[in-house]
């Protein structure tokens, strides 16, 4: 008789799993067969059931045990069938995609502003208790091993990987120097292109332990009264010069080529900066031969008087200047906005919000809310009660937050309503972790609702394509017009969408030059694999090539003689094969005039 093991850390995969517990796994995963529907009250009774001796088997043993035992036991459906009615945290590929977020390392901010936590161990603005950030840290910051063992987790969670949205978080982006910029992108991709389901067990290949990179201690910031997170950690790399972490152009143009091909490709990719780090077309191209897709940018509000109580370090022109810069690219914008900073209320921030899509200047695609929250490490810490400031109550909170879920508009997704912030890091302010769905209720029971596109994409397995709807939503914005096509079931579920930006002004760009601008195509449902052909999934109805064939007939009929499109590296196969070329900047394709 065996002795059951110690349940193995995520670093080390299900070692010896089968060994131990083979036939009880076989007893359950056949149970789950028998289970037909499968609900969560049942998987739970089941999995109590037939559980090891130390409690219920994770779902990613399951999942593993039964890609390993599925041909020795004859199991009949496919792998895939099996996983989709247990798979953990669906909601993580339900929009189409897996997320695959990553830090950059420590390194001076550009920003001094009072609100923001000021860990010398994280990336300005994280704290190093956030759950990114420690995956971040275990992995010493190191673009490949966090890009590696984030799919591996995915993975044995029962997530498809064909299609990886790559988010690289760590504050100010654009303010890194170049050659680490180019190199973390490069690596990040180089992970994607070396991973496999057959490795997806094991670690990383071809590299050895990881490289150890020190940390400034944080007694060096909170033990100096008027120390700064900048100068504290410019001591700190003086004193521990960096690991070498750069790379050159022609050897990311190489990843990038590779990962237009394989199996798992980067379709879209995502990083942050402040209004004033993104001022020139320079930045724009720079960050287009990454293959950058969408830049979040931290607005945090629209009044001037508050962003200088804060020392934000820019003005509202800033953001506009910056908003409409990317706009004339093509990039997705996805825009950072906080309640409750210093100087302003809860009315104040009400109309704030209002600000932010009645202003043609604005009008983001995506959009985060992080009400603030007192933590020990920002300088506000020091200043709070000199500037009269406090948290909000939760009354006063649920009003200001009510007031925005309802005046999001359709073209706009509400991604985040709080920061993600462990409570025991919270001096003052919210802890509530649910505070979206207490909002939603509050909404419900004054007869409102949200109907931005996260409150509307569809959630159903399946659909068919003759019932959906083709609605254009245009809206002006500040380079031009703006075009949101989205097919729409007659419940109003939002299956998918395009985002056509119809410029109205030259664009810095002179590769875009007479053109309208594909920025997005986005098909809901649960990820589809790049050659599925599962009847009836909502990524494989064929809309998205429905939805480029009226942008190009609206494009045309308006004038244009061409259409670009800021494809990620990932889709550039996909584009190639509806008809656009090019290996600039951009993909093209020629209109001919109606």
């Amino acid at each position: 008789m065996t002795t059951a093991r110690k349940r193995t850390s995520p670093a080390n995969f299900h070692v010896g799993l089968l060994e131990d517990h083979e036939p009880r796994l076989v007893t359950l995963i056949e149970a789950l067969r028998a289970a037909s529907p499968l609900d969560g009250h049942d998987y739970e009774r089941l999995a109590r059931r037939h559980g090891r001796g130390d409690g219920a088997f994770r779902k990613s043993e399951i999942i593993y045990a039964y890609r390993k035992l599925a041909g020795r036991y004859g199991w009949s459906e496919g792998e895939e069938a099996f996983i989709a009615k247990i798979r953990m945290k669906p909601v993580r590929t339900g929009s189409g995609v897996a997320p695959v977020t990553v830090l950059t390392r420590p390194h001076p901010c550009p920003g001094r502003c009072v609100f923001c936590p000021s860990d010398v161990k994280m990336p300005k603005s994280y704290l190093s208790m956030e759950p990114g950030a420690q995956r971040a840290a275990r992995n010493h910051f190191d673009p490949y091993r966090q890009t590696w063992n984030r799919l591996r987790a995915l993975f044995h969670n029962g997530h498809r990987l064909d299609k990886v949205e790559l988010i690289i978080l760590g504050g100010t982006f654009t303010a890194y120097p170049e050659p680490y910029r180019i190199w973390f992108v490069k690596r990040c991709l180089d992970a994607l292109n070396e991973f496999h389901a057959a490795a997806g067990a094991g670690d990383p290949p071809h590299l050895g332990p990881p490289e150890p990179l020190p940390l400034a201690d944080p007694e060096r910031l909170l033990g100096r009264p008027g120390a700064t997170y900048n100068q504290v950690l410019r001591e700190h790399l003086a004193e521990h010069p960096a690991r070498d972490e750069s790379a050159r152009s022609d050897a990311l143009a190489l990843a990038q080529r590779r990962n237009e091909t394989a199996a798992l490709r980067c379709v879209g990719l995502s990083v942050e900066t402040r209004p004033d780090a993104l001022g020139h077309a320079r930045d724009l191209v720079a960050l287009r031969r990454l293959g950058v897709t969408k830049v979040q940018i931290g607005y945090q509000s629209l009044d001037d008087r508050v962003l200088a109580e804060c020392e934000r370090g820019h003005d509202v022109a800033a953001s506009r200047r910056a908003t409409l810069l990317l706009r004339e690219g093509g990039f997705k914008v996805q825009a950072h906005w906080m309640p409750n900073l210093p100087g302003s209320t809860p009315e104040d921030d009400v109309r704030d919000f209002q600000r932010l899509f009645a202003d043609p200047d604005f009008r983001p695609d995506e959009l985060k809310i992080y009400p603030l929250c007192l933590i020990e490490s920002s300088p506000l810490m020091q200043r709070a009660g000199a500037r009269g400031w406090k948290a909000y109550s939760e009354p006063e909170l649920l009003f200001v937050l009510a007031e925005a879920l309802a005046a999001t508009p359709r073209y706009c997704r509400l991604t985040r309503v709080i920061r993600d912030i462990p409570s025991h890091d919270i001096l003052a302010g919210n802890r509530t972790s649910n505070l979206r769905e207490r909002v939603e209720a509050l909404l419900r029971e004054q007869g409102r609702a949200t109907r931005d596109i996260r409150a509307r994409q569809i959630r159903r397995p399946v659909c068919d394509l003759a019932e959906l709807i083709l609605e254009p939503l245009e809206y002006e914005v500040g380079s031009g017009r703006e075009i949101f096509l989205q097919g729409v079931t007659p419940q109003d579920e939002l299956v998918g969408f395009l985002r056509l930006s119809l410029p109205e002004r030259r664009s810095p760009i002179a590769e875009l030059e007479d053109s309208a601008v594909i920025r997005e195509v986005h098909v809901y449902g649960h990820l589809a694999g790049l050659a599925s052909g599962e009847p009836g999934a909502a990524q494989h109805l064929g809309l998205g090539r429905l939805l480029i064939d009226q942008a190009r007939a609206i494009a045309a009929r308006r004038g244009y003689r061409n259409l670009a499109v800021i494809s990620a590296i990932g889709t550039r196969e996909y584009y190639r094969r509806r008809g656009f070329s090019g290996d600039g900047l951009y993909q093209h394709a020629r209109l001919d005039p109606l």
